[in-house]
């Protein structure tokens, strides 16, 4: 079973959206099977392929995320996050703004769905490997 100590050691090496593709793979190879961010507060639930579970503290100060979702504005923000362009406080700033609630990794199918409060999923994208 993995533990949060192992999961921070992995994501201390994630500096932009550039390097999460190396994170991702660095978690699985940690038995990780899935997990779960919310924007609101930055904690995360992960899931094991073992049916284990842990989840991290809060990261930051509440965040509010607007029930209105921009997907296009998200889009825009998420391309840039992704080209090393911006930091993660500021993705999850841009999330929160754009109305993304969470986003959902499932590594197994290497895929990050995002998500509105409603639970729409806005988009779902494949993870490079």
């Amino acid at each position: 079973m993995f533990t949060i100590d192992q999961i921070k050691h992995a994501h201390a090496k994630v500096k932009s959206g550039a390097d999460f593709p190396n994170y991702v793979q660095e978690i699985k190879a940690l038995g990780v099977a899935s997990y779960e961010t919310y924007v609101k507060d930055g904690h995360t639930d992960y899931k094991g392929s073992d049916h284990s579970s842990v989840s991290s503290d809060s990261k930051y100060d509440n965040l509010n995320v607007v029930n209105e979702s921009n997907v296009e504005q998200f889009k825009s923000d998420l391309k840039a996050h992704q080209q090393g362009k911006t930091d993660y406080p500021t993705f999850c700033s841009d999330c929160a703004k754009s109305g993304v609630e969470k986003w959902v990794v499932k590594v197994d199918s290497m895929t990050c769905a995002y998500y509105d409060k409603q639970g729409n999923e806005l988009l779902v994208e494949i993870i490079p490997q």
